[in-house]
């Protein structure tokens, strides 16, 4: 009877050994694989919020029209110039 007390003891180490041991490879897989087993990762309401508001502002800036440029008078009357002159050239090749 002494012996399988003794004998019940020492399985009961074995086992509580072989827990600890489960115990430090699960530690260690999810260590590789992270919190999540299936490798996606939670977020917070509030870094959801801030991420989405970041994109928003983001897409915000590239959609806003430009200004259009303007060009001064003086500037108008120059082009305009320019091209009577080129008009001129062509119309004198013309009648030549």
């Amino acid at each position: 009877m002494a012996n399988l007390y003794v004998l019940a003891q020492q399985l009961r180490k074995e086992r509580d050994g072989l827990q600890k041991q489960l115990q430090r490879v699960d530690a260690a897989i999810a260590a590789l694989m992270g919190a999540n087993s299936n490798g996606t990762r939670t977020m917070s309401a509030d870094a959801r919020r801030r991420i989405s508001l970041a994109q928003k502002a983001r897409w915000s800036k590239l959609r806003t029209a430009k200004p259009k440029r303007t060009i001064s008078e003086a500037g108008r009357k120059r082009i305009a110039a320019a091209q009577r002159v080129r008009w001129a050239k062509v119309k004198r090749a013309a009648s030549a």
